[in-house]
């Protein structure tokens, strides 16, 4: 059924969820195949936003290695069945945010998640922590041809969530959740928390809130404004 009420739409890693734990301990798992030294916390900034390839390759990339597109097929599996296998691990929601989807989702809002990780592995995620139920749609990286910054992630968001044409708002915590509202002609929030390598505070974000006790009802409905 299409829907006109307003969308709330949100990433997922350092944005809904802190998976940083275990996103580390997967890729580590993952590089030791070629006895690469382990990524840090300090890392992770650098590493996160562009889905499981991309993560992998930027590891190798920071230990001064390449590899090969014969070799990633064999490297994503193993990190995929690492990071299912041991999910939702350690990754917890952000403080504030289970009480922010109820209220939203109170007052109506329709909420949706728009992540470059796997659209299964979203979903696996988001089921073991008790989230899934929020959400009118889940999309990921591999859902469409294109994803974040791409604005087609966001329209196809959207439509998967019955609400093609609806306001619009994105939440998230790096340059690809932004310039993608941007490109889909839609406000955003940013949020400091997450993994961004870059200042929050200058990627062009409509608002930025520290934490999601912020984010009400009245704030929302003023940026859809």
């Amino acid at each position: 059924m299409r829907v006109t009420k307003p969308v709330i739409i949100f990433d997922l890693d350092g944005t809904l969820v802190d998976t940083a734990p275990d996103l580390m301990a997967s890729l580590n798992h993952t590089i030791a195949a070629r006895d690469l030294e382990p990524v840090t916390y300090d890392d992770l900034t650098h590493l996160v936003g562009q889905g499981a390839r991309m993560m992998i390759e930027r590891a190798f990339r920071l230990r001064g290695q390449s590899v090969s597109d014969e070799e990633m097929p064999d490297l994503m599996n193993r990190f995929i069945a690492h990071y299912g296998a041991n999910m939702p691990g350690d990754s917890k929601p952000y403080p504030g945010l289970v009480q922010a989807l109820d209220r939203l989702k109170a007052a109506d809002f329709t909420l949706a998640v728009c992540t470059n990780k796997l659209e299964g592995l979203a979903r696996t995620l988001l089921d073991g922590l008790g989230l899934t139920h929020y959400f009118a749609a889940i999309t990921g990286g591999d859902t469409f041809t294109m994803r974040k910054p791409d604005a087609g992630h966001i329209l196809g968001t959207l439509e998967r969530a019955g609400a093609a044409g609806a306001p619009a708002l994105m939440v998230g915590d790096s340059v690809n959740d932004i310039l993608a509202a941007k490109n889909a002609g839609i406000p955003s929030i940013a949020v400091p928390f997450g993994y961004s390598d870059e200042d929050i505070h200058t990627l062009g974000a409509t608002l930025v809130i520290s934490h999601f006790d912020e984010l009400t009802v009245p704030l929302a409905e003023r940026l859809l404004a």
